[in-house]
């Protein structure tokens, strides 16, 4: 297992009896890799200066639209901070001719990947729509570029600018919340467009004048200064007088130009050191460095691969595998258009001085830009980008599908085609050239910021003022005139039929010692997914071994009797490789991913690992010290505190499912766990008899049957099979309480809310699942509505049911700002008791729902991640395995008074309980006049500290 930040998700492992390692095939040759990453493209320009890319896709019925425009953060002056991406959520709230929200129309239409971001270069919109509703999304995308102001009311500003100020909290919220802000800061003086973050100042937000964000959008958002792609089932004879239609009357707006940016260069290094409630101390080593146009950002790439980016990397290698001074290390190197910004980030170990990190990390560095890479570390880097964009652009859309691939290159390089630049340079580097630009750049003096676990210091945000207004130092922008608001474009395009999903054929074979494969045929991409799932997860683990499954999964890739631990890594990454594990309530994984060419040789490594796993008990012993401090995370984290707060809640702590409580373990039980309790757990849970295979890939059955034959074939079973424990799934008890977990400092307040339903898992639950459509799933949810869009507490809240094996809880999330999470808490409350009451499902949300349900599912099972996930959640529930085939027309049979009744069946309004994590000074009186019992309870005050050995 990589060595882990603790910003990232958890990750687990497996292990088996030995088998003999057989000769495996060479990689396949880089240059073929390369040339199965392509997106043919067809480009027009529109009069007034819109420029338009087509790919055709016919894989699926759908059509991805990406819209760029050319303005960012970087584009804002003194006193307009976090104008663009104020916009980018302004631009979502109607517009003259679709008035109110954009979610709702495009729900109904069948919409997927939709969302809209924002960065220093750029601002995206995108969605993912049935070709049938192509009209549809092409009318609303040239209404918010052509026919947006009438619509932007003084309440719309107030509203939004709530939420964006609620999205700032949530992010200065987490642990090493504040870094984004030291980070610009540290490194771009005052005046440079990128000193200050993309989220802005809460003064400027607060100070925006309707007068003020009409003059930024008339300033920006002009065709001209855009880029829109189309991928998917459309071919430019078919584009192109469509986007004549649409946009083809939207005037020029003014010529932009990016505001000058420098890559600045310290004049000494700078170190400072900030404190926060975090798990561990954290290192950043920071430059700033050319942007992606520049022939070193390539070098660069490869530079931070080397040192930080693999799973064998330099710094992996000696700061965390042998000289132990560190849990999680990282290296990247992010190219804007105009600068980058180069960085390291260690982890360090509790209970090591961060001082010997950092000589450690000095010394990884010197002896980088002495020696070099070698060239089968700069093979493995390009090996490694190379299969991940491939295994990306099987989506047509989404952020970086391939309309956003085609886009952003047009847009940052003038080249559509530019990733195929950018991969041809990773392939053609040269040690000496990586090391030359790793000389030229990184030798500069360097910005080191150090995050030490402490009280966090007060900073002017939280009271909504900053001490100074930052802002690039760039004349204004131009703005075309004010014209008048135009209601006359006529009603919004009605959506075509849409043919229900074809869900792809799934077939099942058997190995020679009977494990089941289930397998289906996606040609997109030339790529390979596969996943062994055990009948194990979390509750298998013993009572009073918390978190032993987890720690199994997480050692087990860490070597195997064939390789160690840095040699199964630079296989993997030989090979374009990705191996993968986890651990969920019910079931252990163990994956792998790569590119189909590697398909043998990929398995071989997934059967080694299975098969082979050595326990080596260095390994043990480093990866038990990560999982503390992943625990330790966990116990900083407001979610991390809320879940593992919730399980003994809801199921009580006699149930099975009451252990999801230890989260990623119980830190006492970890400290304690031994390499044969490791052993003890593989051999009787990750064993073939409790084994079942799922692949998606491009390969026919046979061929992918017979890599697993050889891998995984003679595997037979010894010892003795675990035993779950048994589950009565029980409806929660009427015990409505607050638990109120004291975070002190928090600007936000977490709101979770659970009960345990009566439903069984393997029932249809299809009515209640639709009818939470309505009341907690999504955007369009009268949680989120309510919470976000009406009153401005939350960036979003939502709820929903867990499907679980053996039960099916509901689950709240809803952070909010600290001096409304009473009133949000009591609204919460009345949303879900006015659902369950009088205030059932309307025809308007029963329409959108079922339309949104029925037209979206091309877009859902459109890559094979998706549809592997489907088959293996079919699986488990016992559905037959062409579920999604009927699923269509039992979403038409449906009616609202169903869905209304179902919901009222499975939901107690009165049966709820509550955890909130927030500062107990600020909201515990919010909380004591709800007529609800309060039991206010620590957080951990150490982080790391209360876990480490």
């Amino acid at each position: 297992m990589r060595a882990f930040l603790l910003i990232s998700a958890a990750a687990c492992a497996f292990a088996a009896p030995a088998f003999a390692r057989q000769a495996e095939p060479a990689p396949a040759p880089v240059a073929d890799l390369i040339k199965s990453v392509d997106i043919p493209f067809e480009a027009f320009t529109l009069d007034n200066g819109l420029r338009v890319l087509v790919h055709t896709d016919r894989k699926a019925p759908v059509v991805a639209v990406s819209v760029w425009y050319d303005v960012g953060s970087k584009h804002e002056p003194k006193g307009k901070t976090g104008f663009a991406h104020l916009f980018e959520h302004l631009m979502f709230n109607g517009s003259e001719n679709v008035p109110g929200d954009f979610f709702g129309p495009m729900r109904s239409a069948g919409a997927t990947d939709m969302n809209g971001t924002t960065s220093f270069d750029r601002t995206n919109y995108f969605e993912t729509v049935p070709k049938a509703a192509l009209d549809r999304a092409l009318f609303m995308e040239s209404d918010r570029m052509g026919h947006l102001l009438g619509a932007v009311t003084q309440g719309v500003l107030d509203e939004q600018r709530g939420v964006v100020q609620n999205e700032k909290r949530q992010g200065d919220n987490q642990p090493y919340g504040l870094v984004r802000y030291k980070m610009s800061e540290g490194l771009f003086p005052p005046g440079h467009p990128y000193h200050h973050s993309t989220i802005g100042s809460m003064a400027d937000l607060q100070a925006a004048s309707l007068a003020d964000v009409k003059t930024w959008f008339r300033s920006y958002y002009g065709p001209n200064n855009a880029v829109i792609a189309l991928a998917g089932d459309i071919d430019v004879a078919t584009a192109r007088p469509l986007m004549e239609k649409y946009f083809g009357a939207i005037p020029r707006g003014p010529e932009v130009k990016a505001p000058p940016a420098a890559v600045p260069t310290l004049p000494a290094p700078v170190a400072e050191t900030i404190h926060d409630r975090v798990a561990t101390t954290r290192i950043y080593r920071m430059w700033a460095v050319p942007g992606l146009r520049e022939g070193d950002a390539q070098l660069l790439d490869v530079a931070a691969g080397v040192l930080g980016g693999l799973a064998s990397s330099r710094l992996e290698n000696e700061l965390v595998r042998k000289g132990r001074v560190a849990v999680g290390v990282q290296a990247y190197n992010q190219s804007l258009t105009q600068v980058g910004i180069f960085g390291l980030v260690v982890d360090v170990r509790p209970g090591v001085d961060a001082a010997a990190a950092e000589r450690k990390l000095d010394a990884v560095i010197a002896d980088f830009l002495k020696t070099g890479p070698t060239a089968d570390e700069v093979r493995r880097v390009a090996t490694t980008a190379i299969s991940t964009r491939l295994a990306g652009l099987e989506a047509v859309g989404g952020g970086y599908g391939k309309a956003g691939t085609l886009a952003s290159g047009l847009l940052f390089a003038d080249d559509p085609a530019f990733y195929k630049r950018e991969l041809s340079a990773l392939a053609s580097a040269t040690p000496d050239a990586v090391r030359a630009a790793g000389v030229k750049w990184l030798s500069r003096p360097a910005y080191t910021l150090t995050v030490e676990n402490g009280q966090r210091e007060a900073y002017a945000e939280v009271g909504g003022a900053p001490a100074t207004t930052p802002g690039n130092d760039a004349a204004p922008q131009p703005a075309s005139a004010d014209g008048p608001a135009q209601g006359t474009r006529g009603t919004l395009p009605a959506v075509g039929d849409v043919r229900d999903i074809a869900f792809p054929e799934v077939e099942r074979a058997r190995l020679s010692n009977g494990i089941e494969l289930v397998y289906a045929r996606q040609s997109a991409v030339p790529v390979t997914r596969a996943v062994v799932s055990f009948d194990a997860g979390i509750i298998a683990d013993p009572a009073d071994k918390l978190g032993l499954g987890n720690l199994t999964l997480a050692v087990i890739d860490e070597g195997t009797a064939n390789r160690d631990a840095i040699a199964l890594s630079e296989a993997q990454e030989r090979l374009g490789a990705q191996l993968f594990t986890t651990n969920d309530p019910d079931r252990s994984r163990v994956g792998i991913s790569a590119p189909s060419a590697n398909l043998n040789a990929a398995v071989a490594l997934l059967g080694d690992v299975i098969r082979n796993p050595a326990f080596a008990p260095a390994e043990v012993e480093r990866v038990r010290t990560q999982t503390l401090a992943r625990i330790g995370a966990e116990m900083t984290n407001p979610a991390g505190l809320a879940q593992r707060s919730m399980p003994r809640l809801v199921y009580g702590a006699a149930s099975p499912y009451a252990r999801l409580s230890g989260g990623t373990g119980d830190p006492a039980a970890v400290k304690a766990a031994t390499r044969a309790d490791l052993i003890a757990f593989q051999q009787a849970w990750l064993r073939p008899d409790k084994a079942r295979i799922f692949v998606v890939s491009d390969r026919p059955l046979a061929e992918v049957r017979t890599a697993m034959e050889q891998a995984l074939g003679d595997w037979r079973v010894t010892g003795t099979p675990g035993t779950k424990p048994a589950v009565t799934a029980r409806k929660t008890a009427s015990d409505p309480r607050i638990v109120l977990i004291d975070r002190p400092d928090s600007p936000q307040s977490l709101i979770a809310g659970a009960q345990l339903t009566a439903l069984d898992p393997r029932a249809e639950l299809l009515p209640v699942f639709a009818a939470n459509e309505v009341l907690g799933s999504g955007f369009l949810s009268r949680i989120n509505m309510d919470l976000r869009e009406a009153k401005g507490w939350s960036y979003g809240a939502g709820g929903g049911f867990q499907r679980l094996e053996r039960a099916v809880p509901y689950t709240i999330s809803a952070p909010v700002q600290a001096d409304q999470t009473g009133p949000a808490l009591a609204s919460l409350r009345e949303q879900i008791d006015g659902f369950l009451g009088a205030k059932g499902v309307t025809p308007e949300e029963f329409k959108r729902t079922i339309d949104g349900e029925t037209r979206e599912l091309a877009g859902n099972f459109e890559t094979g991640a998706r549809v592997l996930s489907a088959m293996e959640t079919n699986d488990l529930f016992g559905r037959p395995d062409d579920y999604y085939d009927t699923i269509a027309q039992k979403y038409r049979a449906l009616t609202a008074p169903q869905l209304d009744a179902a919901a009222r069946a499975a939901l107690d309004p009165d049966s709820f309980v509550w955890v909130v994590v927030g500062d107990a000074a600020k909201v515990r009186g919010q909380l004591d006049s709800l007529g609800l019992p309060v039991e206010v309870v620590p957080a951990p005050a150490g982080g790391a500290d209360a876990t480490a050995n």
